[in-house]
């Protein structure tokens, strides 16, 4: 969480005292009121808001017509609800590598398309753009559609266009480790009309039909789904969030850019690359080594004197080495539902291996990150400086 105060405080008292403070309701409406600023901040025709960025990842998937007897393509490092979010809606994930820039390659990307492939999904992890324009151009040769996974790129830009709204759908988290928060919460994004019917009718299958108007001008048939409809005690919180969000990012930015300033150069460290540095949500500043030995010296170089690095192979659940369930390819408690059983699936990718892909424990070995704070002032900002170039 980066900054909250009496603003939410005052929108939840509101709403709380309205009495009436589920999502569809006669005082506030503050979640439905939350979809229309959000859609209109990122630029996108429908909003669902939901309980985590993994409910709009798999709602984004079965709004696909994703299930068994399809791949999904995600990249080896993400936190594993992207890879688990695929295996909830009954398909395989198949682990491409990433890139210097920390996000999905494009060139493994390519090389791990099937006649079973049916997603491609990126994920603009720390904030970190992952380069759309190639990554479009591939799902256009293959007829593939594209899921933005944007959970830790809330506000995020890739050459002026909002994270998530690039693709077909996408998918935000609002939980407290986010660019604005309201401790848990989510939403999907998209501008297709079928994808966003079948999202709402799946994320709130047993009220959306009897409560409102929500069914009003869907053509998609009911269907059995799940639960992932939020309070409006979440809308409340999120809207002041949403407030704060472009000064909270351009405050991010200009202190990721002034520690690189003084931290990155010659002779001294250097920051990986960006495929939109000024889209890049400056919550993280990465920085590049030659060799994990160099990368460790520099950190315990850091830590000795009271600054924090991380290494991201370091990082647990969003490394694919540390994704239990599905490097040991249990997806569901029920044998009869767990995708990596399936007759449908037999024969995909899932041939999971430890060292499947080296370039992404390469590339996750030899970075490390420092955390940017939107707080620092200059003076503090120098003094970081002088620890991380001594």
């Amino acid at each position: 969480m980066y900054r909250i105060g009496q603003e939410e405080i005052d929108a939840v008292a509101r709403t709380l005292m309205s009495r009436d403070f589920f999502k569809i309701n006669g005082a506030g409406h503050e979640v439905l009121t939350f979809e229309k600023e959000w859609a209109e901040t990122v630029g996108t025709d429908y909003v669902l808001t939901m309980t985590s960025g993994f409910a709009g990842l798999s709602s984004a998937l079965i709004g696909l017509g994703v299930g068994p007897g399809d791949e999904v393509i995600v990249p080896g490092y993400t936190y594993i609800a992207s890879a688990l979010a695929v295996t909830a809606v009954g398909a395989i994930p198949v682990i491409a590598e990433i890139d210097g820039t920390m996000t999905l390659d494009p060139a493994d990307v390519e090389k791990k398309i099937s006649p079973a492939t049916k997603v491609i999904m990126p994920v603009h992890i720390q904030g970190f753009p992952s380069n759309m324009d190639a990554l479009k151009e591939i799902a256009d040769k293959h007829g593939l559609k594209i899921v933005e996974d944007a959970c830790q790129a809330d506000g995020g830009m890739y050459k002026g266009q909002y994270l998530g709204t690039i693709g077909d759908a996408g998918a935000y988290s609002f939980n407290y480790f986010k660019v604005i928060t309201a401790g848990e919460g989510g939403a999907l994004v998209t501008r297709d009309r079928t994808v966003y019917e079948r999202a709402l009718i799946y994320h709130d299958a047993s009220a959306v039909a009897f409560f409102g108007s929500q069914l009003d001008g869907i053509s998609e048939p009911l269907f059995g789904g799940t639960e992932f409809r939020v309070s409006d005690i979440t809308g409340a919180i999120l809207r002041e969030q949403l407030k704060r969000m472009p000064t909270l990012l351009s405050d991010l930015r200009s202190n990721r850019d002034k520690l690189a300033a003084l931290v990155c150069g010659e002779g001294k460290a250097t920051q990986a690359p960006s495929n939109d540095i000024n889209g890049d949500c400056g919550t993280t500043l990465a920085l590049r080594f030659d060799t994990a030995e160099e990368c460790r010296a520099y950190q315990a170089k850091c830590a000795e004197k009271g600054i924090g690095l991380t290494v991201p192979i370091d990082t647990g659940k969003h490394v694919y080495t540390n994704w239990t369930q599905i490097m040991e390819k249990r997806g569901a408690f029920h044998p009869a539902m767990d995708p990596f059983k399936m007759k449908e699936n037999e024969g995909l990718q899932m041939d999971y291996t430890m060292d499947m892909c080296p370039n992404t424990l390469d590339y996750l070995s030899r970075t490390a990150y420092v955390a940017i704070s939107p707080e620092w002032d200059d003076a503090t900002l120098q003094k970081i400086a002088d620890v991380m170039n001594g």
